[in-house]
């Protein structure tokens, strides 16, 4: 069975049309899952960050409204936008790098099994420095990137 949080997501992606763009009230869907509003922010900023490929925009005082914006860049956008994300960042997580490149499954960038190649590269296990893998990731995951511009 799903958590909350799982079915909350399912249910956005689900009403999401092609557009590029979903607008929402946080509100209703909280009244709808019967939850507070605060794990709809929950969901929306750890379901739909931008590593994943989103931006949220929300109005004060808009009674609760969201848009959700899909980035709809090309290759070679999408590659200087999580490099540049890298370049303001000190380390880099396994679990936000990981967000990084189903991003680039989902926009066609890589496929799964190059997907499941980079998350070997650069996980804890592969780098074998825990206490400094994270700085050692960034700069893997973004040298992988510029080859990506590459080919």
């Amino acid at each position: 069975m799903a958590n909350i949080s799982d079915e909350i997501e399912q249910f956005i992606l689900s009403i999401w049309n092609d557009d590029e763009e979903l607008k929402l009230s946080r509100n209703d869907l909280a009244q709808y899952f019967s939850v507070a509003p605060s794990q709809i922010n929950y969901v929306l900023a750890t379901r739909f960050s931008f590593d994943k490929g989103y931006i949220i925009e929300s109005k004060r005082g808009g009674g609760g409204c969201i848009t959700l914006v899909r980035i709809n860049d090309g290759k070679d956008e999408v590659l200087q936008g999580i490099i540049q994300e890298l370049d303001n960042i000190e380390a880099l997580s396994f679990n936000r790098a990981s967000n990084f490149v189903h991003r680039l499954e989902r926009e066609g960038i890589i496929d799964g099994k190059e997907g499941d190649i980079i998350k070997s590269a650069i996980s804890d296990k592969a780098l074998n420095f825990p206490a400094h893998s994270a700085n050692v990731r960034k700069n893997v995951f973004k040298e992988i990137l510029i080859g990506l511009m590459r080919r």
